[in-house]
């Protein structure tokens, strides 16, 4: 009977040291769960930095000068800059537009103001036939979404942005299989300088109209415009690659009828089908190309795919709640880089990421990154909360690259 006490007190000795490890082990995890919200959240501070020291390079690299001393403008690098920096500069409490930002926006404004007078990009001497009119159509509608996306923040549409509007509607293509769309330059290379670059575009214009203040997209004299583009829009939608179609999505938001209830339903579903155990997304995934290069490090999710779906999700209205928007959202907040950047690789050619050129596409990674997660922050009336780092320092490179020659492509 001793030993049967012995081995009962033993036992329940053993039970009793179980049960404090046991609690010891919760509260060390509770103690831990600050550090887990830290990794998984995201410094505005440095993106902005990250951004306005890619414009600066941008600005003064030679190859981004063009006539009456502008500057080029980039579908990797200026236009995500120009959709999501305004947002930064409202999160970080800044009064004043930064410099970079106000620089590129009045070099957009002086090619407007001085359209006729503007030699397009490219020309057909000098890159080609076809080159010239590609070029002009292409920065008309470039220069109306960038002018757009700064009005629809002030509530106020300025004549300016009229005029960019009035001039992209000038070169919308009125007859054959393209009417409602525009020209586009294509140099062979995705995602942006390529045949399928111009549906892309168009769907952009479609954004910025559904985005423009004072009801400009309801005036009656831009009706058979906007009718032309929305039929473009749905003629080619079945032809496109997903990524195309992604715009496509967050256009329909602004934009009632470019989706039916059956296409919505399919390409929400290819689109969670893609997304990856981490929660981002691929682009190569998004626009298949049989002749893209495999890169080191590509097979991983990228900023680009990821905050371009993530912001295509939470524009079409899809519930805040939903997981692969979740995810999608948790994998932004867990991948920004030391140096305030979202990476992405480039689909044409093997470029090094950390040389000028090479960062050309976490340029748009960047821009879009924010613009998803800024419209997760600004969504008040859902209930996720976003954790920010108001300043973390970081070691930042000098100011980087972007675009332009067919030496400098994405």
């Amino acid at each position: 009977m001793k030993r049967r006490a012995v081995y009962a007190l033993l036992l329940l000795g053993l039970c009793v040291a179980g049960l404090g490890f046991w609690r010891a082990l919760r509260v060390h995890a509770v103690s831990a769960a600050p550090s887990v919200s830290y990794l998984a959240s995201w410094s505005p501070d440095a993106a902005a930095k990250y951004l306005d020291e890619r414009e600066v390079w941008w600005q003064y690299w030679p190859p981004a000068k063009r006539d009456h001393g502008t500057v080029c403008i980039s579908c990797h690098t200026n236009v995500p800059y120009a959709l999501s920096r305004r947002a930064l500069q409202e999160q970080l409490g800044h009064a004043e537009m930064p410099a970079p930002e106000q620089v590129m926006l009045d070099n957009v404004e002086k090619r407007v103001s001085n359209w006729p007078q503007m030699t397009p990009f490219y020309s057909d001497a000098a890159d080609g036939k076809g080159k010239t009119a590609q070029s002009h159509a292409t920065e008309a509608v470039l220069n109306a979404v960038i002018l757009a996306s700064y009005d629809a923040g002030q509530g106020k549409l300025r004549p300016i942005t009229k005029t960019a509007f009035n001039e992209a509607w000038a070169l919308q293509e009125q007859t054959g299989e393209n009417a409602g769309g525009w020209k586009w330059q294509n140099f062979r290379l995705v995602p942006w300088e390529s045949a399928e670059s111009a549906y892309q575009g168009a769907a952009m214009l479609a954004i910025a109209l559904g985005n423009a203040p004072d009801d400009y997209a309801a005036d009656p004299d831009n009706s058979k415009h906007l009718q032309m583009l929305q039929d473009y829009l749905k003629r080619q939608y079945a032809a496109q690659p997903l990524m195309s179609k992604v715009y496509v999505l967050w256009a329909s938001a602004r934009m009632p009828g470019l989706l039916d209830d059956a296409q919505r339903a399919k390409l929400l579903a290819e689109i969670g089908n893609l997304q990856q155990s981490d929660g981002g997304w691929i682009l190569d995934s998004l626009d298949k190309q049989p002749f893209w290069k495999m890169l080191e490090g590509t097979s991983d999710s990228d900023g680009c795919a990821t905050g371009l779906v993530v912001t295509a999700l939470e524009e079409a209205g899809v519930n805040s709640r939903d997981k692969m928007l979740d995810h999608g959202l948790e994998w932004l907040r867990q991948h920004q880089s030391a140096d305030g950047s979202w990476r992405a690789y480039s689909l044409n050619e093997r470029r090094d990421p950390n040389s000028d050129i090479g960062r050309f596409m976490s340029d748009a990674a960047t821009g879009y990154a924010v613009l998803a997660l800024e419209i997760a922050r600004q969504d008040t009336g859902q209930s996720r909360k976003l954790a920010s780092i108001e300043s973390q320092p970081a070691a930042f490179r000098p100011p980087d690259s972007n675009h332009v020659h067919s030496t400098a492509r994405p």
